[in-house]
């Protein structure tokens, strides 16, 4: 019925298009696209009723009006349509004739736009579906949800296909098993379970011995073992939508705080498979007393839940930020104390660009097996360089893959275990795992889980020497306290002096604790979360002042090594890796590398004349991203002034007006599908994304207006005055934000006007001073700007927009030149595989 790879994607991006316009937000795209599917599913499975010789179910009675077929007669006009879509959608809760699964699908639905052209060219591309409870349907749908990639408030991000494929095959989900994704967004562990377990059961496919086919009862009794908690009531919507796409007709998906709620507490799984969210808010999270590590973090409670929940052979697998492997706060050790002891039989570390372009944080998959971990008295720690993907931003398919390799030596050591044969000699020497004795882990009472710690005999492939970096830390470095000297200027390397680009020239008395002294040539490296990988060289002075650092730097200095390369080396990848698992915590959201354990980090040490060769080649690459940086900092666009065009104020030919700001204290003014932004979007750029979504309510009830896509914002007040912005979406603003836009098109090209406004900075920068700075609507339609002919403009725009296309080449050059400077240490540390240049 579908090509999920042309026709299918093609709708459904064609759907998403027409929508983006008057609904800009991909999760309000999402739901308005899955109502008006289940919509027209309806109606199908009513025609195909009917066709059997049944009855119709759903749009029966006084729903018969709201029938598909009346939406699309081609008699009905565009305003009546509207109505009619409208009060269909909203009214289907009521409907006696539908499952409480669809029920639950209408719930709160509601159309976010009354533009009737939008609605008619939406519903005729939905038209083209057609209901048909195949896989490919419900494929077709997952496509859909990858659009919901974006990171989400609570922390929540898609996991990426291939590797929820791969935690399954691990886990190997039985059909007499309990399934369970307590934090399961829009179900996508669930459907690959689901998927798993009838290709297991499937006769067609090749096996040895051959397989038999799941009866009828184990499919009903299949459908069961599958459930859900997600505390997003969309999220919940979508997973329901999804799992009665691939087949469930009465999916088992809950709206429920799997962290703070108890009702569930009881209930267990024989296999739970989560990506978490792994954010905590502001205080922490408030959970009940059952659980058995007291915390206030998300990702320890997440992962302390499932483990808990586990039947007494059930096993588990969680992807967990890298925080849970190595933190040294109580919690993550009382955690993966817990872990080790109990449930804990391998971790598998992911690459770092896993979840690009949705985020960048590093993680890795614990794999818990509640009866293998009484047999075993060993850890596995699996490490996946390469998942298949290249790990920037646009995640393409490559070669490199380390996920089946991984996936066979893991089922081997697995296997191993449920044997109680050895593992000793079971993998081979170029196995991507290492075998450590739980003794080993518990030896400190960190229970650290990174695989990196324990390794053993670790063959480099530099052709350098590897010696321990604490062979170049200075020591003996003294300290000062600036304040016996408040009025001797100082030199402070600080860490805000690192963000700003130079270190900051300070008096004595307006310093306020003891700093290291330093000298040029010193290296610095910052020890400090979050200020990780942040290092520079001391230069010279030569006014003579006192250089001193904070004490959150490491002092390197040594005659064996070029403080450039050194430096280089330092907050390199390579080095980082390491760098992480010597952190440990000091109480507080702060925790800090040990000195002493960086100190044992092994790095390669060319000879000196190398070392200046590398400095030389890294510092040519660094010129051209210095280059490429300062054209992006110092454009502007341009607009001529011609004597001959006229000089027009704002109010002549724009319509100038402010916005508003509902009651924060009506929760029914908020987190509706209105896009509303405020003025920190106005970055001389165009706005393609809402700060936040406010309801019809809240438009009604405040100064807020609707302005139109390309109308240009001006912030009025405060430290973005005068800064523009190019809304490409209808939205709402806040009060302090002019919105401009053309009272005729034939006149004023909206692009132009955009560009034209941006040379009317200097004029705002003279309304006082600082935070101070404030101009009203007055002020906005009183500026003045040239008005070309309406071609002019045009031509005008076409000119900018291809200068701009020039400057957005400097992104890409700064790019690839960093993956240069990478791929030069790359080949320093004996990685030759390491990527030279970006993805094409």
């Amino acid at each position: 019925m579908l090509d999920t790879d042309t026709d299918t994607k093609r709708r459904i991006d064609t759907a998403r298009d027409i929508l983006v316009g008057k609904v800009p937000d991909p999760k309000s795209q999402v739901e308005q696209i899955t109502i008006a599917l289940i919509y027209k599913f309806m109606d199908d499975m009513d025609a195909e009723a009917e066709e059997l010789g049944g009855e119709r179910a759903f749009f029966t009675g006084e729903f018969a009006r709201y029938g598909w077929a009346k939406l699309m007669a081609p008699s009905l006009g565009g305003h009546e349509m509207l109505r009619l879509y409208g009060e269909g959608i909203a009214a289907m809760p009521q409907n006696p004739g539908i499952p409480p699964l669809f029920r639950d699908i209408f719930k709160n639905a509601y159309l976010p736009y009354r533009d009737p052209e939008t609605l008619k060219a939406f519903l005729k591309t939905i038209d083209e579906f057609s209901y048909d409870h195949s896989e490919r349907l419900g494929d077709a749908f997952e496509y859909l949800l990858s659009v919901l990639g974006s990171q989400g408030d609570a922390g929540q991000f898609r996991t990426p296909r291939h590797i929820i494929d791969f935690m399954v095959e691990v886990m190997a989900p039985q059909k007499h098993e309990t399934i369970l994704d307590p934090a399961c967004g829009t179900a996508g562990f669930l459907i690959s379970a689901y998927k798993h377990i009838m290709r297991r059961h499937d006769p067609s496919a090749p096996s040895n011995p051959p397989v038999k086919p799941l009866t009828p009862d184990e499919k009903a009794r299949l459908a069961t073992n599958f459930k859900g908690y997600d505390i997003s009531p969309d999220m919940v919507r979508l997973s329901l939508v999804n799992l009665y796409l691939h087949g469930f007709t009465d999916p088992h998906i809950y709206e429920y705080d799997s962290l703070t709620s108890e009702e569930r507490w009881g209930e267990f799984a024989d296999v739970i498979l989560a990506n978490p969210p792994f954010m905590s808010p502001k205080g922490g999270i408030k959970p009940h007393k059952r659980f058995s590590i007291q915390a206030k973090r998300s990702e320890v409670l997440f992962v302390d839940y499932m483990a808990e929940h586990l039947t007494p052979t059930g096993r588990a697998a969680i992807i967990v930020p890298e925080g849970i492997i190595f933190q040294s706060q109580t919690a993550y050790k009382e955690l993966r104390k817990l872990l080790v002891e109990n449930s804990l039989v391998a971790v598998v570390s992911l690459p770092a660009g896993c979840f690009q372009p949705y985020s960048g944080v590093k993680t890795s998959i614990l794999l818990l097996d509640k009866s293998l971990a009484r047999l075993s008295d060993t850890i596995a720690f699996f490490k996946v360089e390469n998942d298949g993907f290249g790990l920037g931003a646009q995640r393409r398919a490559s070669e490199k893959n380390d996920l089946p390799q991984v996936q066979a030596e893991l089922a081997a050591y697995l296997q191993a275990l449920r044997s109680k044969a050895s593992t000793e000699n079971l993998l081979a020497l170029t196995s991507t795992a290492q075998i450590v004795p739980k003794e080993k882990i518990a030896a400190n009472g960190d229970y650290n889980l990174s695989g990196e710690r324990y390794r053993e005999g670790v063959v480099s492939n530099t052709a350098y020497p590897l010696v321990p970096v604490g062979r170049f830390m200075k020591e003996g470095v003294k300290t000062v306290d600036p304040r016996t000297a408040p009025d001797e200027m100082f030199e402070l390397w600080s860490i805000p002096a690192f963000d700003a680009g130079s270190p900051e020239l300070l008096r004595g008395g307006e310093i306020g604790s003891q700093k290291k002294v330093v000298s040029p040539g010193d290296v610095l490296l910052s020890r400090i979360i979050p200020h990780i990988r942040r290092g520079w060289v001391v230069r010279e002075n030569l006014d003579g002042r006192r250089q001193i650092a904070s004490t959150e730097w490491i002092v390197f200095s040594s005659a064996e090594v070029v403080p450039g390369f050194l430096h280089q080396l330092l907050v390199s990848d390579f080095f980082h890796v390491s760098f992480m698992q010597t952190i440990t915590g000091v109480g507080g959201s702060l925790s800090r590398a040990n000195p002493g354990a960086v100190g044992e980090i092994q790095i390669p040490l060319p000879p000196l004349e190398v070392q200046k060769e590398i400095v030389a080649e890294i510092e040519g690459y660094q010129k051209v991203i210095n280059g490429a940086c300062a054209v992006l900092d110092h454009y502007r666009p341009h607009i001529p002034i011609h004597p001959d065009w006229p000089m027009v104020e704002l109010e002549e030919v724009c319509e100038v007006r402010s916005g508003g700001t509902p009651s924060r204290s009506e929760d029914s003014y908020w987190n509706g599908n209105i896009p509303w932004v405020g003025s920190t979007v106005c970055k001389d750029g165009e706005v393609t994304q809402a700060e936040e979504f406010i309801t019809e309510a809240g438009l009604n009830n405040s100064a807020a207006k609707l302005f139109p896509k390309d109308t240009t914002l001006i912030a009025l007040v405060g430290a973005t005055i005068g800064k523009t912005g190019l809304l490409r979406f209808e939205s709402t603003t806040n009060q302090n934000i002019a919105g401009v836009y053309p009272k005729s098109r034939d006149v004023l090209e909206p692009v132009y006007l955009f560009h034209a406004t941006q040379q009317l900075y200097p004029e705002f920068m003279k309304l006082g001073e600082g935070k101070f700075r404030m101009a009203n609507l007055s002020f906005v339609r009183e500026q003045k700007i040239p008005l070309p002919p309406l071609a002019t403009q045009q031509a005008i725009v076409a000119e900018i927009e291809a200068e701009q296309a020039l400057v957005a080449a400097n992104r890409e050059l700064i790019t690839r030149f960093e993956q240069k400077i990478q791929a030069t240490l790359a080949r320093i540390w004996g990685e030759a595989d390491a990527p030279a240049t970006p993805e094409n």
